[in-house]
């Protein structure tokens, strides 16, 4: 399967781009591409018309947009945890015309309702949908990422309506079937364009795409069938998670519209800095000072995990500062897998600032024996 090119590059945009300037440039590019406007060359036409409508639907989305920003085309790779959790992974649906008038119509006639599996260009407000996603940001410690950790979280989210029960009417109300639409949501016209006679397929302006009429509104939603309520859940994060990577909470998103189910939340995991600790993948860093009988000598050191326990290592005798040193499998687990990386720490001899009279003394002896002398100065070519 050839690799799917840059969505930015497709719509001829930079990534700083405003959404203007990228409605902008797909209007351009939806024109110049639409297979009626390409009788010659129609196969390549519908194909370059495809992808622009593919780069401008995740683009012009900002919770798509920034996802893609971060994660590229596939997302970001995950696992399937317990409570229902997991690494998201970002998927495409076809695209919207829904800001294009007249242009977005033709689209949809063309298309027979847009391409993908949503068909969301023909799909009215009678029918059900799935909420809105959402995402939560979360901050916590190196250790928490090492052993996992759950977390309690508040957020506000929509959710159905209790008195109505997401009908947006007053309850003992009359609901009654739109005379324009007759209950389709939708009226269809035929229209004379640039490109000849088409027919094109309008949201209904009397109920707005409901296809029902509500004659009294709901006093607790105002006809919305939801209200914002805050929300506290209990979130499992997993041993091994690193920074930047998301979770994600099936049906804990905001409630859907007519009946249709929850969105999901995203939960976005950021690592506080740590003090002694630092981590490459699954592999941990740190650095351990020793002084210069231990680096002389050599010795058994006691190293902290990051766990809270210890191990020991012993270094061998004329060790010097730098010399990194390999525990096997003691850092961070693969969420996906059984393996763990390892714990990594780098020696760093201490020089003493301060000796007693009687220290000195020593090293000065020692140094008597050692037979030093200054380093030897090489010579340059000049002599």
């Amino acid at each position: 399967m050839a690799e799917k090119r840059d969505y930015y590059e497709v719509l001829g945009v930079n990534k700083n781009a405003t959404d203007e300037e990228i409605k902008k440039a797909y209007r351009k590019l939806a024109k110049k591409y639409h297979p009626d406007a390409n009788p010659d060359n129609k196969k390549e036409a519908e194909a370059k018309f495809k992808e622009v409508n593919e780069a401008y639907e995740n683009l012009s989305d900002p919770q798509k947009r920034q996802m893609y920003d971060q994660f590229g085309h596939n997302g970001p790779q995950g696992f399937g945890g317990a409570g229902g959790s997991g690494f998201y992974s970002q998927g495409f649906d076809g695209f919207n015309m829904g800001d294009f008038g007249d242009l977005g119509d033709i689209f949809s006639s063309f298309f027979g309702g847009g391409f993908g599996t949503s068909g969301r260009t023909s799909r009215t407000k009678t029918e059900s949908s799935k909420g809105a996603s959402l995402r939560y940001d979360i901050e916590i410690t190196l250790e928490e990422a090492f052993l996992g950790v759950e977390k309690e979280i508040s957020f506000n989210r929509e959710e159905t309506c209790s008195t109505c029960h997401g009908t947006g009417a007053k309850p003992g109300s009359k609901v009654e079937t739109c005379s324009t639409c007759h209950g389709t949501g939708q009226i269809t016209q035929v229209q004379t364009t640039i490109l000849g006679q088409m027919q094109t397929t309008r949201t209904c302006p009397h109920c707005h795409g409901e296809g029902k009429v509500i004659t009294e509104y709901c006093e607790t939603c105002r006809g919305k069938g939801k209200v914002r309520k805050a929300a506290k859940i209990k979130v499992k994060i997993p041993a091994g998670i690193d920074d930047g990577q998301t979770v994600i909470l099936r049906g804990e998103g905001a409630a859907g519209n007519k009946g249709g189910e929850k969105g999901d939340l995203f939960i976005t995991v950021h690592l506080k800095k740590h003090n002694l600790y630092t981590r490459k993948e699954n592999n941990v860093y740190c650095e351990i000072p020793v002084t210069i009988t231990q680096a002389t000598l050599g010795a058994n050191l006691e190293i902290p995990m990051v766990d809270g326990s210890k191990e020991y290592c012993k270094i061998p005798e004329g060790t010097q500062t730098g010399t990194k040193f390999r525990i096997k499998g003691k850092g961070f687990k693969n969420p996906n897998s059984n393996y763990s990386g390892d714990f990594i720490f780098t020696v760093i001899v201490k020089t003493p600032k301060k000796l007693t009279k009687e220290q000195r003394e020593l090293i000065e002896e020692l140094a008597k024996t050692m037979n030093e002398q200054p380093p030897v100065r090489k010579k340059g070519i000049f002599g």
